[in-house]
């Protein structure tokens, strides 16, 4: 038999084309946001930094940060060009959020022109303070390097009970005629202009005597809200019977900043407050939620009319979370 010759075997012939390895999308340094016809150029940054329960409002499909293909990146300086993502949220509120935050980067971090509140709680991070109260170490708390948002958002869904003797009904097919419509759109005006944030939920715990409720209310207050808040931001979703609303406070860690007759900067810690705020930490990237039934009568009489009592039903859910950026 003769033997056989490697060389010239098919196998051995093929060439072995090397496996290019840079080909991996490329991370978005900017996004372009859609955000119901209004556009917004965000630094990937900072749509990283939002609160976990603003984005899954915006991207309930997952967010991805890299390109769709490798192909769509040819190398040159067009590979930090916007790829533009349709999302369907209220575009004010986003600006408010962005801009709340973007105003306490600033107040903590500093800006080219002058030093932030971080430069002076140096002293805390280089053992300037007691540890006991932080934990082992002052560098392994957080609320020392980072600056602590706490996020309130309110998803309020309504339902109108016309009265029996009304002219509000449906069709066959379900469909409102004009007058339940003109009774929605008022009840809805009628909740939008209820901004104080903690009136419904007080309402409930005096009803209900719910201790749970009660201790929420007075975590929050003690830690950057006031009990007469109102609603940082508050608006119809459009075509639906709900209403959105979102606070925005800074966390109150127990770190004061005063200034010395001298003009220089020192720093003390309330160590009792900065204890409270530790336990909002248990808040961040956890965003919890609560929800209720909440039931009143309104009087949506126009002036001069007789009175028009009106039972209305709302669901009211709300999610509490820490941001820290």
């Amino acid at each position: 038999m003769a033997a056989v010759n490697l060389s010239n075997s098919p196998i051995t012939q093929v060439s072995q084309t090397p496996v290019q390895t840079n080909l991996q999308p490329q991370l978005l340094t900017r996004l372009l946001l859609d955000l119901r016809g209004r556009r917004f150029s965000v630094d990937r940054e900072n749509i990283l930094s939002l609160p976990e329960s603003v984005l899954l409002c915006l991207f309930p499909n997952g967010l991805v940060l890299s390109r769709q293909s490798a192909a769509l990146s040819d190398g040159g300086d067009n590979d930090d060009y916007e790829e533009l993502y349709g999302v369907d949220f209220d575009p004010d509120c986003f600006e408010f959020v962005l801009t709340f935050f973007q105003h306490a980067r600033e107040e903590f971090y500093g800006t080219g022109n002058s030093p932030g509140l971080l430069a002076a709680q140096q002293q805390l991070l280089e053992g300037g303070s007691p540890t006991s109260d932080f934990g082992p170490s002052p560098s392994q708390n957080p609320l020392l390097t980072k600056q602590a948002i706490i996020v309130l958002r309110e998803e309020l869904e309504y339902f109108s009970i016309p009265p029996k003797n009304g002219k509000e009904a449906t069709d066959a097919r379900g469909i409102a005629n004009d007058a339940l419509l003109d009774l929605k759109r008022k009840c809805g005006d009628y909740l939008l202009h209820k901004r104080n944030i903690f009136t419904a939920l007080q309402r409930n715990v005096n009803k209900e005597n719910n201790l749970a409720e009660q201790h929420l209310i007075d975590m929050l207050c003690m830690s950057g809200f006031d009990r007469d808040d109102e609603w940082g931001y508050r608006a119809m979703e459009p075509s639906r019977c709900c209403i959105s609303s979102i606070a925005l406070v800074l966390l109150k860690t127990g770190i004061v900043h005063t200034t010395s007759p001298s003009g220089e900067r020192q720093v003390s810690v309330d160590y009792n407050q900065m204890a409270t705020a530790q336990k909002l930490l248990l808040f961040w990237r956890k965003p919890a939620r609560k929800c209720w039934w909440d039931g009143i009568e309104v009087d949506l009489a126009e002036p001069g009319e007789p009175e028009r009592i009106i039972k209305l039903w709302a669901r009211r859910v709300w999610t509490l979370e820490l941001s820290l950026v």
